[in-house]
């Protein structure tokens, strides 16, 4: 295993979009080992740094299933959780460049003719509203709403079942103008995935194969958790409570499939990159900016806060010194995410003005050990490469 290079060896990536390995990546294996020690026989983490379209280092470490001896590799599947919310916002631009959608479009609008009674609440929430959690919904489908969209077949007709459920009662908290975590929403990312169904008369699922994952060239996206059951063929998820690995096959490795707008999307880190891609490069603050795949004044809606003030589009939007620019202006901007379900945990953090990301992912819950190791993993992936 060859040592991550010095940062001043890296420079900026340019090029088509489509860009995303031109050279051989630093292989940082062994950084990554180091940071899980003694764990590494319990869990297993990947990881990927981004200069613009192109990979300047990636890695693996530990084990797919506790107890077992499968290594991680980097063609393994990585549950991305709630990272996968910004890929259903960017599904709901990709309508809205098609004009079947509009950003000024509202939940009563949208689903006028198809839910009756929807409260007064509801009927003014726009889809920047919806998709930056300030529309007043509460985190997650009540026990008996769960059991009820159970029982139907169909996920298409569960989603819209808890959309025409919610969008009848009066909001929890009255919709708002400004982002907190307390309003944090998957059913409202639940909701947007009914929105899209309702609009085109495919699932989401459908639509996110064939107008995300194909054009991007994603060819190992799917849908809950990866692998065959029973066997050890990819990571298995382990929970984060006990740390018992949970076969892919099990009840306990998923949550309802009905949550997939809001997070059950798997696949590769590399194949996860070329989604961060388009959006390091696509954002208003990156000095390479480039268009690819949707135009720029639809990167900038996505990525914009002026509806939500920290959240926009499946991205939390802050600041890190290390992060700014040397164009005058550059503040440190950061677009950043986390994803787990409990078995699996993720994240990725975008620093346009530098044109740099860095992305982890490893198949353990986030408790405190996993999150101070994911931690380690992306600050020393920083330090090294983001000079």
């Amino acid at each position: 295993m060859s040592e991550p290079p010095e940062p001043s060896s890296l420079t900026p990536a340019s090029g088509p979009a489509e860009k995303i390995k031109d050279k051989a990546p630093a292989n940082v294996d062994s950084m990554l080992q180091s940071i899980l020690g003694r764990w590494a026989g319990s869990f297993g983490m990947a990881a990927i740094v981004l200069r613009g379209n192109s990979i300047v280092a990636e890695g693996v470490a530990g084990v797919r299933r506790k107890g077992a001896a499968d290594r991680i590799t980097l063609d393994d599947r990585f549950h991305l959780g709630s990272c996968g919310k910004a890929m259903t916002a960017t599904l709901v631009a990709t309508l809205v460049e098609e004009g079947k959608l509009k950003w000024t479009d509202t939940l009563g609008r949208v689903f006028a003719g198809t839910i009756k009674g929807i409260h007064p609440a509801w009927e003014k929430v726009t889809l920047p509203m919806l998709l930056a959690h300030c529309a007043g919904m509460r985190i997650m489908p009540n026990r008996a709403l769960r059991t009820r969209v159970r029982s139907m077949e169909n996920v298409r007709d569960q989603r819209l079942a808890i959309a025409r459920y919610t969008l009848s009662l009066a909001p929890d908290r009255a919709p708002c103008a400004k982002f907190t975590w307390l309003r944090y929403s998957n059913i409202g990312y639940t909701i947007a995935g009914a929105v899209v169904e309702h609009v085109t008369g495919r699932s989401w699922e459908d639509l996110m194969r064939d107008r995300l994952f194909k054009p991007l060239g994603i060819t190992t996206g799917g849908f809950g958790p990866p692998g065959t059951p029973g066997k050890t063929d990819q990571p298995w998820g382990h929970s984060w409570i006990t740390g018992k690995p949970h076969d892919p096959g099990s009840p306990s490795a998923e949550p309802p499939f009905f949550y997939g707008p809001a997070g059950l999307v798997h696949m590769t880190v590399t194949d996860w990159a070329k989604f961060i891609a388009i959006h390091l490069r696509g954002d208003p603050a990156n000095p390479n900016r480039q268009a690819a795949w949707l135009g720029l004044d639809t990167f900038a809606e996505l990525h914009t806060t002026a509806t939500a003030g920290t959240y926009s589009a499946g991205w939390l939007i802050t600041r890190a010194g290390w992060a700014k620019g040397a164009r005058p202006g550059d503040i440190g901007r950061c677009l950043w995410h986390g994803g787990s379900d409990g078995n699996w945990a993720c994240a990725v953090t975008v620093a346009p003005e530098i044109d740099f990301a860095v992305l982890v992912a490893g198949n353990r819950g986030p408790d405190i050990l996993v999150w101070w190791k994911g931690r380690q993993a992306t600050k020393a992936l920083i330090r090294t490469f983001a000079s």
